[in-house]
């Protein structure tokens, strides 16, 4: 079996380095668990439709419809690579600040902004909204020193100012 799991893709696929195309199927296995499948038919039989963005392949399926891997999820419509959507996923992930996110892939802070919004709000949609399985909760105290205050420097007294 060969190292990439979208076998029916892989002679679309040699012009881009390999690394790229291991991020590649990363993001296709988060994203699509059970398989890529058409996303009007939920088919698989689908054929690789154009290969301008390797290795982002666009499909055509049996009933017509072209898609890629990213239709109808959270990056529908990017036009970034998937090492940078790695990127920003785990930027987000470990909560790196917008704007340093943004000076280190040299693009928008206001973009990368409305990305995480959007990530945010589909993690948040999709929380389980479960009740705790027991009445009781328990919490711990921690004792955190936030300094101490201390009395003010004391400054040599200023000269007078001479009289005019």
């Amino acid at each position: 079996m060969p190292w990439w799991p979208i076998a029916t893709a892989s002679q679309h696929l040699h012009s881009c380095q390999p690394t790229e195309r291991l991020r590649y199927d990363f993001l296709v296995g988060a994203l699509h668990p059970g398989g890529l499948r058409c996303p009007a038919c939920g088919s698989r039989r689908y054929v690789v439709h154009r290969a301008h963005r390797a290795p982002v392949l666009d499909y055509r399926c049996d009933c017509g419809r072209v898609f890629n891997a990213w239709t109808g999820t959270a990056l529908q419509g990017t036009q970034r690579s998937p090492a940078a959507l790695l990127l920003i996923a785990r930027g987000i992930a470990q909560g790196t600040p917008t704007a340093q996110l943004a000076r280190e892939l040299g693009c928008s802070r206001r973009h990368l902004l409305e990305w995480r919004h959007r990530l945010q709000h589909l993690a948040w949609v999709r929380l389980p909204r479960r009740r705790l399985s027991d009445g009781h909760a328990e919490a711990d105290e921690m004792f955190q020193n936030a300094g101490e205050k201390r009395a003010t420097a004391r400054r040599p007294p200023r000269p007078a100012a001479a009289a005019r």
